[in-house]
């Protein structure tokens, strides 16, 4: 599942560029033509990043940003058809984190959202908590989290995951999985990889498609943007 923008443009015309633009590129994008209904929308979805025109109806572009940083740190994309050099700074005092001035280039945009998004996925985390998008691993806590709630995890799926969550994009045959997990010793089913990987996907829910298949070799951990 890729990130989550909120599309606030009141042009229906615009706000399907955006919305065909960014779907196609992998984005999940939700939209909303007033303020009321962003900010009814940013309430209910858990949004990445937030893309909001000034000139919209309702409640004003300042005023959404305004109560989007009351209560979030998302990121947030200003567009406006003003380029005054007042109106570029009132928006990043409310916290904005990139302005555009109309007419701007889709392209431009998508570049600027992906650079964005890229570094705040460099935060750095410390050493004994390891994260993939929405999902976290605390080695101290011998605990995980899927968007921020606690997974309630065996002691064998946890240290399944541990281990996918320590090597991602690398292919992990079973008999390493099994002896990382069970140990050299273990001599039992060697498909209890197999079962204890599939209640670990059903966990997991809309995120099991993280554990990909690797046919007649094993299992790989892999998170697209």
């Amino acid at each position: 599942m890729g990130f989550q923008v909120l599309v606030v443009e009141d042009d229906k015309k615009m706000n399907e560029i955006l919305v065909d633009y960014l779907e196609s590129d992998g984005y999940q994008v939700y939209s909303a033509r007033d303020g009321v209904e962003a900010l009814t929308l940013f309430d209910r979805e858990k949004i990445d990043l937030v893309i909001l025109d000034i000139m919209i109806p309702k409640l004003d572009g300042w005023s959404v940003c305004r109560r989007i940083r009351q209560k979030s740190d998302v990121l947030i994309i200003i567009l406006s058809a003003r380029s005054e050099e007042d109106d570029k700074l009132l928006g990043y005092e409310l916290g904005a984190d990139e302005y555009f001035t109309k007419p701007f280039s889709p392209r431009v945009l998508l570049a600027g959202m992906n650079a964005l998004l890229k570094r705040s996925q460099q935060t750095i985390t410390p050493d004994y908590l390891l994260r993939h998008k929405e999902l976290s691993l605390n080695k101290e806590a011998y605990s995980a989290a899927l968007s921020g709630t606690e997974l309630s995890l065996t002691v064998k799926e946890y240290e399944l995951l541990l281990k996918f969550m320590e090597n991602p994009g690398k292919v992990l045959r079973r008999e390493v999985l099994i002896n990382a997990i069970w140990g050299y010793d273990y001599y039992g089913d060697g498909r209890v990889v197999d079962t204890n990987i599939k209640t670990l996907r059903k966990k997991l829910g809309n995120y099991a498609c993280y554990i990909q298949t690797v046919i007649g070799i094993g299992y790989k951990f892999e998170v697209k943007v």
